[in-house]
């Protein structure tokens, strides 16, 4: 039987108080950007998509195309249905969009911050997702959706899809789950709902995105991902203004 002077170092460590482990660091924002970008606009990929677009007359359309993309600065879409846009290609390098029309036989500027196709995205939401280039940000967290870090975005150049970016985003495996689009003043343009993660050929991604119109309610717009190849490499041969319509 152990003595009350045995028991003396025993006791000591039992009263000793528990020191629990300091919580993990967030994410910095860089690497917060780099990750949205290799989820939602990977490298290099071969896809095909359905916007739909709901108007305020209550009607709908919706928008099927294929889509390339190589690098940061080369993006490609082919509409394939309704048949009045079927032959319209969208074309991105760099700074510079096209729309191709096929009754002109030529492509037609457009400017990033327009809309896509008539609906809620703009084409800089479509063809340039690039946050880790377009914007510098800081992390923080809501109390409202403690499962997530929100991530505070500002633009750094004007090719930004917006000026501003509240963006949510998963602690468990960083996949966005909601964000809010603003004007340089403050005034909230769309909001956005990321859902439905699948993983195509080890990419894991939301495959639907829903972003509401906050300045005309009855607006809004759906864009889902039925095919991603992300292991496809496109020449850069499909990415220059004299292969449109060919």
């Amino acid at each position: 039987m152990k003595t009350s002077t045995q028991l003396l170092p025993l006791l000591s460590i039992l009263s000793l108080p528990l020191v629990s482990a300091a919580p993990a660091a967030p994410p910095t924002p860089a690497e917060l950007l780099a990750k949205y970008d290799a989820i939602m606009g990977p490298p290099s990929y071969e896809a095909v998509a359905r916007m739909t677009a709901h108007r305020d007359d209550d009607t709908e359309r919706t928008y099927k195309m294929r889509i390339l993309k190589s690098g940061t600065e080369r993006f490609r879409a082919w509409f394939l249905e309704p048949a009045s846009v079927r032959g319209q290609e969208m074309l991105r390098q760099g700074d510079n969009f096209w729309l191709y029309m096929p009754n002109l036989k030529r492509g037609v500027r457009m400017a990033s911050r327009d809309s896509f196709q008539g609906g809620d995205f703009n084409n800089a939401d479509v063809l340039r997702v690039n946050y880790a280039a377009d914007y510098d940000g800081t992390v923080g967290e809501d109390a409202a959706m403690p499962a997530t870090w929100l991530l505070e975005l500002k633009a750094k150049t004007p090719e930004a899809a917006y000026d501003r970016i509240r963006l949510w985003i998963g602690r468990a495996d960083l996949m966005p789950v909601k964000g809010e689009y603003y004007t340089e003043s403050g005034k909230l343009l769309r909001t956005a709902e990321f859902s439905e993660v699948k993983t195509f050929k080890g990419l894991k991604r939301p495959t639907k995105v829903l972003m509401r119109n906050q300045l005309a309610v009855k607006r809004w717009s759906v864009m889902i991902v039925d095919e991603l190849d992300p292991k496809v490499n496109p020449p850069a041969s499909r990415f220059v203004v004299d292969d449109l319509g060919r």
